[in-house]
């Protein structure tokens, strides 16, 4: 078998990189292991993505976002963070126009528009139910072995295949991981009494962190970060008794709560390779950088990847050039690296600040809320870099008001 290129993993990155790819004259492929039914209609994984402007302008360039149903969208209008058991805040919002920071959408939601996307491409194909074991360097080009005894060969190989990616470790890429030694708890909760006033809360209390993001009507996300013991036990709870629990440790704050969805955990490991491109080949999203979601940029981050690596081929493709030159692979490593290296490190030093309970973090952190809380041009700094609206107002999607 025989491409251009060779896709490995039909997730949000890997199928956004595909369809971005559409009308290059460039045959893709894509293989990934879950079988077709899961592709086309994913199931609900208790993740909710803070879309920024600039993330939703992308969807609607490649036909996603229309595919998304507008009442499963939510807006995110402000940022509030809080720090162990007091009530003063700091705000993050919008800009002055009234836009919002963003928007929330279901990330199984996301994964099912772009797969529609992308299969309405003649130029696409999906290898469903399919591993690659393997990646081997051929004369004019790379051979992805499968499990099934055959190959594809292809002019570029570009893994998307998770944060613990088998192709990057395959291409003998190092990467730099961080275990934080919790797990994520999310699910949806109802709340009759409180509105959450499209306001998302980070809360940093001391032995655990909570997320609450807006969702539509009086419905909230709740992101509950403990010790995987813990995150164990609550899973095992019934709805009510779990439902009792999550007030008591929100305080209160939304009032009466009731379990709406599944409950899902997800260990926080992140990783960062420290090569994204190789000899024909070049990561993407969560194989390139993988990061804690508490400043909620990662996917965000992972979209920016597939469409700078997009640009770049499709450039070389206009005039016949090789797509998977090293001059491009390594233009495209250098910009990610420009975009991501930043984030990574505020990412880090955030999680580490904030989840340390010792007497000096304590003071730390009350000198940063306070300085925050004094330094307007700070705040709209960081809520500038939240929206990301991108370059072009004509890039953004119609759909984002309320």
């Amino acid at each position: 078998m025989q491409t251009d290129v060779a896709v490995i993993g039909a997730g949000p990155a890997g199928l956004a990189f595909a369809r971005a790819l559409d009308g290059t004259g460039l045959d893709v492929t894509l293989i990934d292991p879950q079988p077709a039914a899961v592709l086309a209609d994913p199931p609900f994984d208790g993740r909710e993505i803070a879309l920024t402007h600039h993330s939703m302008a992308v969807l609607e360039r490649l036909g996603a976002w229309a595919r998304i149903p507008a009442g499963e969208t939510a807006p995110l209008r402000a940022a509030r963070v809080l720090n162990g058991a007091g009530h003063r805040s700091l705000i993050f919002d919008g800009a002055a126009d009234g836009r919002p920071l963003g928007r929330l959408v279901p990330n199984h939601l996301i994964r099912r528009a772009l797969h529609d996307a992308v299969r309405e491409q003649t130029s696409a194909t999906i290898l469903d139910g399919l591993k690659a074991t393997g990646i081997r360097v051929r004369p004019h080009g790379m051979a992805v072995d499968l499990e099934d005894g055959r190959a594809l060969t292809a002019r570029l190989v570009v893994a998307a295949d998770t944060r613990f990616s088998k192709m990057r470790e395959a291409r003998g890429i190092q990467a730099d991981q961080v275990d934080f030694g919790k797990t994520m708890l999310v699910c949806r909760m109802s709340h009759d009494q409180v509105d959450h006033g499209g306001v998302a809360t980070e809360w940093f209390g001391h032995g655990q962190t909570v997320a609450l993001l807006p969702l539509g009507g009086r419905r909230s996300s709740v992101v509950l970060t403990l010790s995987h013991a813990e995150i164990a036990r609550l899973t095992a709870l019934d709805p009510v008794a779990f439902a009792d629990e999550i007030m008591v440790r929100l305080d209160g704050r939304l009032g009466q709560l009731q379990l709406e969805s599944t409950r899902h955990g997800w260990p926080l490991v992140a990783v960062q390779a420290r090569r994204f491109v190789g000899h024909r080949f070049a990561l993407i999203g969560d194989a390139a950088v993988g990061m804690h979601p508490v400043t909620a940029h990662g996917f965000n981050l992972g979209l920016k990847s597939a469409e700078r690596l997009a640009d770049g081929i499709a450039r070389a493709a206009r005039t016949d050039g090789d797509i998977a030159s090293p001059l491009m692979l390594h233009r495209y490593e250098a910009g990610h690296k420009l975009t991501a290296a930043p984030l990574w490190a505020a990412t880090n030093a955030i999680v580490g600040l904030y989840t340390r309970d010792d007497p000096a973090a304590r003071l730390a952190r009350r000198a940063v809320m306070d300085l925050g809380r004094g330094a307007a041009p700070v705040r709209r700094a960081i809520s500038a870099l939240l929206m990301d609206r991108g370059r072009r107002a004509e890039d953004r999607p119609k759909r984002l008001s309320a």
